[in-house]
């Protein structure tokens, strides 16, 4: 057998440490960059999340409509849930709101189906009233709704606008009129959807309100009397404000007059500033005075 000389002999030993050394580079790199893709991988990859119940955020009472920062999300811990809970991911909070509390809630009490009720369902105006209160539906406009942004729990006044005819003046002209007929009205409901077609917001046609037997015949009367109208209370209002049963519409009637509005039109109460007021001569002897004739309240027609 030849032997081979020892540069081909050093030729082939070169070659093969070569190889060797190339094959373990490429196993360390290969291995390295798995790694890498793993590390990665491991990062990107979002942790499941936890379950969370719906949960009352403070105190509800009963008959409480509900608003969207009544609830919150809570985390539960792991084992068996009670079916009747609600859990994330299967409704959201804003379904929720305008409901009406069957029964109470404590602080932190899981949120059920079976003591709320929701507005159109059977039995909601019997569990969001007062003792003693009724519920009156009045129409709205876009102007008389505020443009949509009366919901239920909102307190509002409400408003009469007519055409009244003053008494005793020498001039029988008939003049506009706006009035505040009812304060701290509680809306019980209003027919208005979140959102409309195309995302457009859908306003009501009526609104249902919280009132007293007397505050309902006042609505019923005002509503042929003339146009309603809504404005919308503060929530920082006193409790003591809040509408009570009485013989009179509002303990303090508040009204405007178109004369208010422009002053070039004619005052139609009688007084000092309203110099066509109807006079009264008085004869005394010999001598004789005149004195304006006594106010009444106008006579207000549609």
């Amino acid at each position: 057998m030849p032997v081979l000389p020892a540069r081909t002999l050093a030729l082939f030993a070169l070659a093969f440490l070569l190889a060797a050394g190339t094959a373990l580079f490429a196993r360390s790199w290969l291995k390295e960059r798995a790694a890498q893709i793993e590390s990665t991988a491991s990062i990107a990859r979002p942790a499941p999340p936890p379950r969370a119940v719906l949960v009352a955020h403070a105190a509800i009472s009963r008959g409480q409509i509900l608003k969207r920062s009544d609830f919150t999300w809570q985390t539960w811990p792991d084992g068996p849930i009670d079916p009747a809970y609600i859990l994330s991911g299967t409704r959201s909070v804003e379904s929720f709101a305008g409901s009406v509390a069957r029964e109470p809630f404590a602080p932190g009490e899981p949120i059920t189906l079976a003591k709320i009720v929701a507005p159109g369902d059977r039995g909601f105006l019997a569990a969001v009233l007062r003792p003693g209160m009724r519920a009156v539906s009045v129409p709205v406009t876009a102007t008389s709704g505020i443009s949509g942004f009366i919901f239920p729990g909102d307190r509002v006044d409400l408003l009469i606008t007519q055409t009244v005819m003053p008494t005793g003046a020498a001039e029988q002209t008939a003049h506009k009129e706006s009035e505040t007929i009812l304060h701290n009205i509680r809306v019980l409901a209003v027919d208005q959807r979140l959102a409309g077609k195309d995302g457009e917001a859908a306003l009501a046609h009526t609104a249902t309100l919280e009132v007293t037997a007397k505050q309902s015949e006042i609505i019923a009367l005002a509503s042929e009397m003339g146009r309603l109208s809504m404005s919308l209370r503060s929530l920082a209002d006193a409790p003591a404000q809040k509408s009570t049963d009485s013989s009179a519409p509002t303990q303090n009637p508040t009204y405007t007059l178109d004369s208010e509005v422009n002053p070039l039109l004619p005052k139609p109460f009688i007084g000092k500033e309203n110099q066509s007021a109807t006079t009264i001569t008085i004869l005394r002897g010999n001598g004789q005075s005149e004195k304006a004739a006594v106010s009444q309240p106008p006579s207000r027609g549609v």
